[in-house]
């Protein structure tokens, strides 16, 4: 999960990127980076860290230009260490490209060799995203055969973009001297957007909210598979460049991963995260009573839209009782298992009069490895409560994700291999419910029945670009072994998918 946002403009740029980095700052905490155009010279800056404290004033005075991009970034692919692997990537031949990438290439392996030993290009990095920017580079160079590139053989280009690159991938790219392109995969994993300001500035986003924060007006969702490449003076093309495209977007970006106040593919967040907290009041009621419920209280701030629905349903309070400190990073995407422990209760702290002599349910979005659920629930013991309930509004995460999602080895997710009751036990709550995978994607589904399904994965271990294998998952868990992980290594791990092929 990163956040992109790309923009042409008539005016500098270099703040206004800046401004909706800050808005998608939640999609990435790790790295920063922007690029601006003057010109035919492109301008960079970009470093580890959130988007504050990378850009300082000289920073952003060295970043002119009318048009530009700009990514926050947590790692999925690649060393999390490396500064090297910040994006936006820049390629000078040909014409010069600079892209920025949400997503995760599955057959990057392969295409890194392609690109090596048969079209002879150099890759510094160990990140996907410098593998789909040559793809792009050469296959731009294919299509204008060395003269004067056209707006149709961009779009040549991106289909033989599409033929070569599997997994999931929403990007943005700057062609120097001609304008900026928008791709989103053919299956449209990860989210992209596209919007207009007054002053006809074009912006393209990984969420709705970058572009309304910013005073731009939603036009549209990128389509599965559809390339739009924007002028620099503003004028926008359009075209489907996949052979079979099919719209399965991430279904966790509605659990977890976006704004409440974002649309995506036509379904407002909030409301999506409201239905899936009706559907699981129905699970939460089959399994205790709900006089036995004193308080639902929910672990900030994904799930309390779920937690108001559940309250709201089974009659009983809905209660704040957890603080959380907003300048403590998302345990979910720490890097390592130990800062993980050590900073859930940095980040949340007990209001203890609504936990001391009662029995609380507490609602999560979702529970990936335990570790931030098994410290919640032993604080709310500590706060006095007699029983402790945890409901979460997904379902068990039970198998990798291969798309973009930091959740990439089985041994690390609590509920893989196990059953509900041993989870349970793990976590130490006195009841656990969860949410139904198929109620799940009837709840969200209902608010776009256009849409022909999503991308679950890791609650159902469907892999829907269908070329992800136990080879596939080893070889993206390649690089992630021995990252520091205390108790969660990969090493030596022996993947079971129940829809991926044995080789």
């Amino acid at each position: 999960m990163c956040g992109i946002v790309g923009v042409v403009s008539t005016q500098p740029v270099n703040q206004l990127i800046y401004d909706a980095l800050l808005l998608l700052q939640h999609r990435g905490q790790d790295a920063a980076g922007i690029v601006t155009q003057l010109g035919y010279k492109f301008f960079m800056h970009k470093a580890k860290g959130m988007v504050r404290d990378v850009f300082r004033t000289r920073n952003m005075r060295a970043l002119p230009g009318n048009c530009g991009l700009g990514q926050v970034r947590y790692p999925t692919a690649g060393n999390a260490a490396s500064e090297e692997e910040a994006q936006p990537f820049y390629v000078n031949a040909p014409f010069g490209v600079v892209l920025a990438h949400n997503g995760n290439l599955t057959n990057a392996h392969a295409l890194r060799r392609e690109l090596v030993q048969t079209d002879h290009r150099h890759i510094n990095t160990e990140s996907d995203s410098e593998v789909l920017l040559n793809v792009l580079a050469h296959e731009l160079g294919r299509a204008s055969r060395g003269a004067v590139l056209q707006v149709e053989e961009i779009f040549e280009a991106v289909r033989a973009l599409h033929r070569r690159v599997r997994g999931s991938y929403a990007l943005v790219a700057l062609i120097a001297g001609h304008g900026m392109l928008v791709v989103r995969d053919p299956f449209g994993i990860r989210p992209l957007c596209i919007g207009r300001g007054p002053d006809g500035t074009v912006m393209a986003a990984s969420e709705s909210v970058a572009l309304e924060g910013t005073g731009h007006r939603f036009e549209r969702d990128v389509a599965p598979g559809e390339a739009i490449f924007v002028t620099l003076d503003g004028q926008i093309h359009a075209r489907q460049c996949a052979d079979d495209p099919r719209h399965h977007p991430c279904i966790f970006e509605f659990v977890y991963l976006a704004r409440p106040d974002s649309v995506i593919d036509g379904i407002s967040v909030y409301r999506a995260r409201l239905n899936m907290g009706e559907a699981l009041a129905t699970r939460v009621i089959s399994t205790v009573p709900p006089p036995d419920i004193d308080a639902v209280i929910p672990i900030p701030e994904s799930s309390r839209p779920a937690a108001m629905e559940v309250a709201r349903l089974i009659g009983r309070p809905y209660r704040e009782g957890f603080v959380k400190n907003r300048y403590v990073g998302r345990t979910f995407i720490m890097p390592g298992q130990a800062v993980r422990k050590k900073s859930v209760r940095q980040k949340l702290n007990v209001i203890a009069s609504e936990f001391a002599g009662r029995n609380v349910l507490l609602v999560d979005d979702s529970i990936v490895r335990g570790t931030t659920s098994r410290e919640i629930v032993q604080m709310a013991r500590e706060a006095g409560a007699r029983k402790v309930y945890l409901a979460s509004a997904a379902p068990p995460v039970r198998y990798p994700n291969v798309y973009g999602i930091d959740m990439p080895t089985q041994e690390e997710l609590v509920a893989h291999g196990r059953s509900v009751e041993e989870v349970r036990q793990l976590i130490g709550c006195d009841a656990l419910i969860y949410q139904d995978v198929e109620a799940m994607k009837r709840a969200v589904g209902a608010l776009n029945p256009t849409l022909a399904g999503f991308e679950a994965s890791c609650f159902d271990g469907d892999y829907i670009t269908g070329d992800v294998t136990l080879e596939t998952v080893a070889a993206l868990n390649a690089p992630r072994s021995g990252a520091g992980d205390d108790d969660d290594s990969a090493a030596g791990t022996r993947l079971t998918l129940p829809n991926a092929q044995e080789v």
